[in-house]
């Protein structure tokens, strides 16, 4: 019985073990995904080098669409991605039936106007055509931001989180405003006369923020998040990912290399 007892502590043992590298791994590995451009590039160089001198491993993933990022993170591919404000995440989520949260508020490029068929806005022709974001949260912003440049008018009563090109109650000029998918509005300046473009899109395709005709005034909850699944909110990984990207590296990386950008308090 002694030598069975033995045995079964012996066998208890070595299966602890077997299961602590992996179980070590698992927790010393971190999975971030982000959109192609400054998304991607805030976080290989201001918030990998955080993490790692902490002794994780972080593994990026680079998007060039607002759809996987979030399934990606759903479904357990990614620890956190860095991609979309804060309006868009909560729609997704709500229209897919993801149990996703926003931890951390992140830098975001601002949304701007831009071409190469004219020299201003004072340039505008009777149906010029202007391309936008397709997803429903970036096309309301892409409409108002319009509209503060004096090129249309929204109706009144709508919901400026919720406008679509159907809600435009003035458009003097005619002008035909055309939404497609918003990573390939860069390239549709060629032969449209203006587009109003993301700003992590804009940088990713080679345009300035400083070539754009008007910059977005940035309001607070356009501002980029950081987001994990629910479940996950409070979790040691998310806790080391939002305090990377608070820390003073991160903070002189986006003084460093992202200038213009529309920032979050605690990065003022």
């Amino acid at each position: 019985m002694k030598l069975l007892r033995t045995l079964a502590f012996a066998g208890l043992a070595l299966g602890l073990a077997a299961l602590q590298p992996a179980v070590a791994q698992e927790k010393k590995t971190i999975t971030i995904g982000a959109t192609a451009g400054p998304n991607y590039d805030q976080v290989k160089l201001g918030i990998k080098p955080v993490l790692e001198k902490k002794g994780y491993t972080v593994k990026l993933v680079e998007f060039n669409d607002y759809v996987q990022p979030n399934i990606a993170l759903a479904q357990g591919s990614l620890d956190a991605n860095v991609f979309q404000h804060l309006v868009y995440l909560r729609k997704f989520a709500a229209d897919k039936g993801l149990d996703l949260v926003d931890v951390a508020q992140v830098p975001v490029a601002p949304m701007g106007l831009y071409t190469k068929q004219r020299k201003s806005l004072a340039d505008v022709r009777e149906g010029d055509r202007i391309t936008m974001a397709n997803d429903p949260s970036n096309l309301a912003r892409a409409l108002f931001f319009l509209q503060q440049n004096g090129l249309i008018k929204v109706k009144a009563d709508i919901d400026p989180l919720k406008a679509t090109e159907k809600d435009v109650a003035e458009n003097p000029h005619k002008l035909k405003l055309t939404p497609i998918e918003a990573a390939q509005v860069p390239r549709t300046l060629d032969d449209a006369a203006y587009a109003v473009v993301n700003g992590n899109f804009a940088i990713a395709s080679g345009l300035k923020l400083s070539s754009a005709l008007a910059l977005e005034k940035t309001p607070e909850h356009y501002l980029n998040v950081v987001a994990v699944r629910a479940a996950e909110k409070d979790s040691s990984i998310t806790r080391e990912i939002v305090a990377a990207f608070h820390s003073p590296e991160y903070k002189a990386i986006i003084d460093q290399h992202f200038q213009g950008y529309a920032r979050p308090a605690y990065l003022q």
